[in-house]
């Protein structure tokens, strides 16, 4: 007696139904993937969901993924060494220019947050209270000074200032928590 099992025929055709049944299924979840998903965040922004007021709380990631964009970019394109030196003049130059240009945003030594900032989304950090810039290279403000950054209220003023003004302000703010006298005075008007 000998034992038969199904033939060869039904085998082949119920595996390539699995295969195709699995094909199916992942098919479906590419589809859903390219086309659903994109499609329900155009409708969330189209019918008018997503959160545009200054006062609205941001998407989730929203602040990770500019931070991660910003900072990838200024590692990529912000000038190493500095041409101007943290010189008094220099510093008081820098300090005239912020008052001028920056402490409507950021404030000042006297002044930490503006009518303007309390408005604004995202709030300017407070470049002169607490740790500040300090810490970052002087390339790295220049490069922000020079840009900008998109959808956050901070112009790009290269086409506004000199270039020497631009580093005495990045320079200021480098130097920030050692600064001359003749510059505390600036930013404390």
């Amino acid at each position: 007696m000998s034992i038969r099992g199904p033939p060869l025929r039904e085998i082949f055709f119920s595996v390539l139904w699995a295969t195709l049944s699995a094909m199916k299924a992942f098919l479906a979840g590419l589809v859903i993937g390219i086309v659903l998903v994109p499609a329900a965040l155009f409708l969330f922004v189209w019918l008018g969901y997503a959160p545009v007021s200054t006062k609205s709380a941001p998407l989730p990631f929203e602040r990770k993924l500019a931070e991660i964009a910003l900072d990838k970019r200024i590692d990529k394109e912000a000038p190493k060494d500095s041409p101007v030196q943290p010189t008094e003049p220099n510093l008081l130059a820098g300090a005239k220019i912020y008052v001028e240009n920056c402490a409507v945003c950021h404030g000042t030594m006297t002044d930490a947050e503006s009518a303007i900032a309390k408005g604004m989304f995202p709030e300017p950090p407070p470049l002169l209270h607490g740790k500040g810039v300090t810490d970052d290279p002087a390339g790295e403000t220049y490069w922000r000074v020079s840009n900008g950054i998109r959808l956050t209220g901070m112009p790009g003023f290269s086409g506004s200032l000199k270039e020497e003004q631009m580093w005495q302000v990045a320079e200021l703010m480098a130097n920030a928590d050692k600064l001359p006298q003749s510059a505390k005075d600036e930013l404390s008007k």
